[in-house]
């Protein structure tokens, strides 16, 4: 049996590291211009996101937040629910 509660803290630490290594990704000039405008596009996609903003980079941990326990309580549900007793 998985508990919700470690495997949603679980989820939201690696899913904070990896989102601001992405945010690293982007704004350090490692790629071509065309990846790094791709790279820009995919985080815009989150909701009210835009480059250059504390806000917008503080409202995107948030969005990551939010996601990443509602994926633990799916996958805790769905393991939990599928195992046998």
């Amino acid at each position: 049996m998985l508990q919700l509660k470690r495997y949603g803290w679980l989820c939201v630490l690696g899913g904070e590291v990896v989102y601001f290594i992405c945010l690293l990704g982007g704004y350090l000039p490692l790629r071509n211009a065309k990846a790094v405008e791709l790279h820009h596009l995919l985080f815009e996609t989150l909701p009210g996101f835009t480059w250059g903003s504390l806000t917008s980079i503080l409202l995107g941990a948030v969005y990551v937040f939010v996601f990443a326990w509602i994926f633990a309580w799916y996958m805790v549900w769905m393991h939990n629910t599928s195992t046998i007793k």
